[in-house]
């Protein structure tokens, strides 16, 4: 594998060949690292800018609970170095059962997993970043301690970019101990009385840190799974309080099996579990829809899974859904977005023009200056993110 500082000047020789070439028949440049998330947005396209070989822990202090990795460096890799010193990154991005994901695709991306409700989410954890703008210039932003406030957050702005500013190369990230105690409740419940209950809950002071409901096909009822983490008293004192709470809306609540549990949230997080991997139409998409936390149940005819306590809808449903489910997520206060397609699919032009919800005029405002900023010249594809650009 080449050396870091030759990776690095390959990637700034890219950039400056791809401005050298005439806007009318230049190629953008397409940021990839294991190629985990390649499913998402907009039809891939441009000229491919991998950066597997920038890789290596750069720096690990334990005790100060914040690790600085190159970009290239697998996730995998990253967990597997935490978990030694019973750390973790606790916002659970996922790896979607790639083997390939790399850190720089967790901050590009910003996915979160389970947990996301109750820690935060992935850019919470960024606190520094290097990367390599449109001009090829290297660039460092925030640093490798909790409290800074120095100039602006703009190292948290590249979670969620999607390889649209630049290009990471290097980032800090916030990690926590592992949580002293773990537990799970599992409940059969319409999902109307689950999301009552994950509101009252959320309320009150228990360690309520994930929450999953969905409906198996043909079911009357839905099952509702919650995870408790936090100290062992804490959780002991919850399990029974909340079991109370299921049985006196005429549910059943038993605690899960320690092992299934795990098994159970780390296939929610990868999008393994059947909900994911089962459409119930051949020609169904699958679409998030983030919405206020505290909205009912939506008035629509898809299978449904609910996380975040109610704040992330998952629903399996035709492209041609996508004006609708668009508009019932603004009424609920958030928006909607074409997750997947169906396997082996290719974004047509109803697909491809729906995949996210239309941005008001200040958002696209300030999307349009950051992309100015860092990407003058348009070397790197915005076409992922069309809706957006």
């Amino acid at each position: 594998m080449p050396e870091h500082s030759q990776v690095l000047d390959d990637i700034v020789q890219r950039i400056a060949h791809a401005r050298s070439v005439p806007a009318h028949s230049r190629k953008p440049l397409r940021v990839r690292g294991g190629g985990s998330k390649d499913f998402f947005g907009a039809q891939l396209h441009g000229d491919l800018l991998e950066t597997r070989g920038l890789q290596g822990i750069v720096s690990y202090e334990p005790t100060e609970l914040v690790v600085t990795v190159r970009s290239g460096t697998l996730l995998s890799t990253l967990e597997a170095l935490l978990q030694e010193q019973n750390q973790c990154l606790p916002f659970e991005p996922p790896h979607f059962g790639h083997a390939g994901a790399t850190v720089g695709g967790l901050v590009a991306s910003g996915l979160s997993g389970p947990s996301r409700a109750s820690v935060g989410a992935a850019r919470d954890f960024v606190l520094g970043a290097r990367f390599i703008n449109g001009l090829g210039e290297h660039l460092t932003f925030g640093g490798q301690v909790m409290k800074n406030v120095a100039g602006y957050d703009l190292s948290r702005v590249l979670a969620g970019s999607w390889g649209t500013l630049g290009v990471v190369t290097e980032v800090s990230l916030k990690v926590l101990a592992f949580a002293p105690s773990e537990a799970s409740m599992v409940c059969q419940l319409p999902q109307e009385v689950a999301l009552q209950l994950l509101n009252r809950w959320g309320g009150q002071p228990l360690p309520l840190n994930a929450s999953c409901w969905h409906c198996e096909p043909g079911a009357s009822s839905g099952r509702l799974t919650v995870r408790l983490r936090g100290a062992q008293a804490a959780v002991q004192a919850a399990l029974p309080k909340m079991q109370a709470d299921v049985q006196a809306q005429g549910g059943q609540a038993q605690a899960a099996d320690a092992e299934a549990a795990m098994f159970f949230w780390d296939a929610l997080r990868n999008q393994q579990q059947v909900f994911f991997t089962q459409a119930p139409n051949p020609n169904d998409c699958l679409w998030r829809l983030s919405v206020a936390q505290t909205s009912p149940v939506l008035d629509i005819p898809y299978a449904q899974c609910v996380e975040w306590q109610g704040a992330q809808r998952w629903v399996w449903a035709p492209a041609a859904a996508a004006n609708q489910l668009h508009a019932l997520a603004a009424q609920a206060g958030g928006h909607a977005s074409l997750f997947r397609r169906p396997a082996g699919a290719l974004a047509d032009t109803d697909a491809g023009a729906a995949v996210f919800a239309p941005l008001d005029a200040t958002q696209q405002r300030i999307q349009t200056a950051l992309q100015a900023e860092f990407d003058p010249d348009g070397v790197f594809n915005t076409g992922r993110l069309h809706a957006l650009a």
